[in-house]
C-alpha cells in the first residue's frame, strides 16, 4: 500500500499508477542481488581478465556477468514475486488484470472464483520460480564454486 498510494495520488486510478507500483515496489530486490552478484566475483578472475588485456566492458561481459548470472537470476526470480504479490494489492486501483478477479471475487464472497483466480496467480508464480531456479541451478553448475 505504501508504494500505491503516491502513484494514485500522483496519477489517479488506473493501469499506469499501477505499474508505476508495481514497478517500484518489485525493483529493489533485482537491485539488491544485482549488487550482491556483482560484489561476489572472484577477485582472481578479474584481475586475470585484465592482465589478458580485457577492457572495461569485456571484463563486464566476459568475466564479471557470467560470474554473477546465478545470483542475477535469483534476483529476477524474487522481482517477478515481488511484482506477482504487488499486482493483486494493484487491483484496489481498478486495475484490469488477474489481481482484480481475485479482489472482485474476494468482495463480493464468491468462493469459487475466487479460488480459481488465485490458483491462477499461484501457478503462475511456481512456474517462473521452477524456471529462474533452474536456470540459476545450471548457471551455478557451469560457474563452479564461485556463488553460494
Amino acid at each position: 500500500m505504501v508504494y500505491l498510494l503516491p502513484a494514485v495520488m500522483l496519477f489517479r486510478n488506473g493501469d499506469f499508477s499501477a505499474l508505476i507500483a508495481i514497478v517500484s515496489y518489485a525493483i529493489a530486490p533485482a537491485v539488491r542481488y544485482g549488487m550482491a552478484g556483482m560484489q561476489h566475483v572472484p577477485s582472481e578472475r578479474v584481475e586475470a581478465a585484465i592482465m589478458s588485456g580485457c577492457t572495461g566492458w569485456q571484463t563486464f561481459r566476459f568475466v564479471r556477468l557470467p560470474s554473477a548470472l546465478p545470483t542475477l537470476l535469483l534476483g529476477v526470480n524474487q522481482t517477478v514475486m515481488m511484482a506477482l504479490s504487488m499486482l493483486v494489492i494493484a487491483a484496489l486501483v481498478g486495475t484490469r488484470e488477474l489481481g482484480q478477479d481475485v479482489y472482485t471475487a474476494l468482495a463480493r464472497g464468491e468462493t469459487g472464483p475466487g479460488i480459481v483466480a488465485g490458483l491462477c496467480v499461484a501457478c503462475i508464480a511456481l512456474v517462473a520460480d521452477a524456471l529462474l531456479k533452474s536456470g540459476a541451478a545450471r548457471a551455478a553448475r557451469h560457474e563452479g564454486d564461485a556463488h553460494v
